[in-house]
């Protein structure tokens, strides 16, 4: 996987997360990926804490497996390299609010105009059309917008999100996938596409259960903290020293359960006959089984719920994940060495792949600047032009 998109040129103009996601991962799987920034860098690179070196571990962790050029797009001949590039590209990521690439003559029909089989990606926050499409977004107010908020939390408790940028994450896995099926569309063809991806669509798409349930009963989701609506017990219990995952809903389980908690005459309850009974009755159920699970440690409780093939799992921190055998032998840490940052740990390609390719870190602002605009035909004359003018920022390039 790690080297499925060689040869495929990718110009990114994304900033904060979600578009970024989606150039790092066409990195991570082979592509050539061109981070196009401003002079002084994109704005995730002042989001923070945390820092490392100075540097934004948002920025660092997201742009990986991609080389830096600093553009100032404001500048007629900065505009002209990039559009220069683009005739070149086989994909283009853009996160501006719409109709900013169409004001610097970036915009999709101009660039497909001239390179027809282009794959032009847009991210926004409400989409480039409807009546969203002027509005700013960031994750957590796509969060809420969009329903995810409501879902969460226990009843009633305050309004509360998921703690990681789920919407941009989300938006930019979705995109990944839309990208990579017009990109094998246009190697059919010879026609790229206009993606039109907003995270609203994306967060909306990822609740797709919870909307089907919406649509057939026409009930709003209740906040029931870890568990699930559509069965029991599918949710946290607390133990002698903290907490552990049960999912135990399957009638076999169900059974072996109460009899590994000494409660079968439980399972011979009516309030507790079957899993729709028991989603009925979840706080009658916890009244009976949070005691009994408090009687002893988490520890003893994975060893016999475990032994017995119930489904079950610590409520793990991440030291605890980081440290756990699952962890260890998934593979999935990946180090980069970054030139302000130093060793920059984080997860990477959770796919199965025999190639030992090494990451790329995420560049600093126009590091590659040079050797960019060459590989893409623009000479060394003009390229010191760009660099004399400051509509580019990066090494000089000899004479």
């Amino acid at each position: 996987m790690r080297d499925s998109l060689s040869g495929i040129r990718v110009l990114d103009f994304s900033h904060v997360v979600a578009g970024p996601v989606c150039g790092m991962l066409l990195g991570d799987m082979g592509a050539d990926v061109c981070k196009i920034e401003p002079l002084d860098g994109e704005l995730g690179r002042t989001i923070g804490p945390p820092w490392q070196n100075g540097e934004s571990v948002v920025a660092l962790s997201v742009n990986r497996s991609k080389r830096g050029l600093a553009v100032d797009l404001r500048h007629e001949a900065g505009r002209a390299a990039v559009r220069r590039m683009a005739l070149q590209a086989d994909i283009l990521v853009e996160s501006f609010r719409p109709g900013v690439m169409r004001k610097f003559g970036l915009d999709a029909p101009s660039l497909q105009g001239a390179n027809p089989r282009l794959v032009y990606c847009s991210i926004s926050a409400y989409g480039q059309s409807g009546p969203g499409r002027d509005k700013p977004g960031v994750d957590g107010v796509i969060q809420a917008v969009a329903g995810l908020m409501a879902t969460l939390g226990e009843e009633n408790g305050s309004p509360a999100k998921v703690g990681i940028p789920i919407a941009d994450m989300a938006t930019g896995y979705l995109a990944t996938v839309a990208t990579l099926s017009a990109l094998h569309k246009a190697r059919e063809t010879g026609r790229g596409q206009h993606l039109d991806m907003s995270l609203f669509n994306a967060t909306v798409m990822l609740q797709h259960l919870g909307m089907a349930f919406h649509f057939a009963t026409g009930l709003e989701p209740a906040k029931l903290g870890s568990a699930a609506p559509y069965a029991a017990p599918n949710e946290a219990f607390p133990t002698a020293d903290g907490w552990i995952m049960v999912a135990a809903y399957q009638p076999a389980r169900w059974n072996r359960l109460c009899e590994l908690l000494g409660l079968e005459d439980l399972s011979r309850d009516a309030r507790f006959a079957d899993n729709e009974a028991r989603v009925g009755n979840r706080t009658a159920l916890h009244a009976v089984l949070d005691p009994v699970f408090q009687r002893f440690s988490t520890r003893h409780w994975l060893d016999r719920l475990s032994a017995g093939d119930i489904l079950c799992a610590p409520i793990a921190s991440y030291a605890q994940v980081r440290a756990s055998a699952e962890y260890q032998a998934g593979g999935i840490e990946i180090e980069t060495e970054h030139p302000v940052a130093g060793t920059v740990r984080m997860p990477g390609l959770a796919f199965g792949d025999a190639t030992t390719l090494p990451y790329r870190a995420a560049p600093t602002p126009g590091q590659h600047s040079a050797e960019i605009l060459a590989e893409y035909g623009i000479d060394a004359e003009d390229i010191r032009a760009l660099q004399a003018c400051g509509a580019i920022r990066g090494p000089s390039i000899n004479p």
